[in-house]
């Protein structure tokens, strides 16, 4: 069983609905023990880093959460659930998870914030989340902000937008990424498909 975590705000029908798609079982809970039981755990995001941080305490996930990453247990992390794996963002207040060491930015350009819409994802190292997927796939974007990680051998995938950044991180159990799987049609569904199977259920 795969845990979507809920902590008041998401895009958790979407998610539950792709996962689904590729064969998961699927539970969506804030219970800290159901996490620990789960094969797998999903933390999706939409909407302001704070806002999700003070849900996840609302929820008394912190702790928990951060027990079971340090553990081993298979994470995927989307969009939102991307950036509070940082240890501070320029969106808001609140410390972050403070999983891996860096920050959190907003985009500096002429372009257009948020991005939305599909962009180009290149890969840096060969997760595991991402085989059957081609270098260069498109996947689609619904962000203001990006993760700056202080250890560079961390990161994924990375994507052009004004300029280069950290589209996703990967390391030992961890997979975050800022694309929205649930929305990229076929490349997102073989990702998701990918880590059904990486959970072993």
């Amino acid at each position: 069983m795969i845990a979507l975590i809920d902590y008041g705000m998401g895009n958790l029908g979407s998610v539950e609905k792709a996962l689904r798609a590729v064969g998961a079982e699927v539970r969506i809970t804030a219970d800290p023990r159901v996490l620990e039981q789960a094969s797998g755990l999903v933390l999706p995001g939409v909407g302001a880093f704070d806002d999700c941080l003070a849900g996840l305490e609302a929820h008394g996930l912190v702790g928990p959460l951060k027990d079971l990453l340090a553990a081993g247990k298979p994470f995927l992390g989307i969009c939102l659930g991307l950036q509070v794996l940082f240890e501070r963002s320029e969106e808001g207040e609140k410390p972050g998870l403070g999983i891996f060491a860096g920050r959190v930015e907003r985009f500096r350009h002429g372009l257009k914030i948020p991005q939305i819409g599909w962009n180009q994802v290149m890969f840096r190292q060969p997760a595991p989340h991402l085989a059957g997927i081609p270098d260069g796939s498109w996947f689609y974007f619904v962000h203001s902000y990006y993760v700056v990680p202080e250890d560079p051998t961390i990161i994924a995938t990375t994507t052009e937008y004004g300029y280069e950044f950290c589209s996703a991180i990967w390391k030992d159990n961890i997979f975050a990424c800022q694309y929205h799987p649930e929305k990229s049609q076929d490349v997102g569904l073989r990702l998701l498909g990918n880590f059904r199977e990486l959970t072993g259920r």
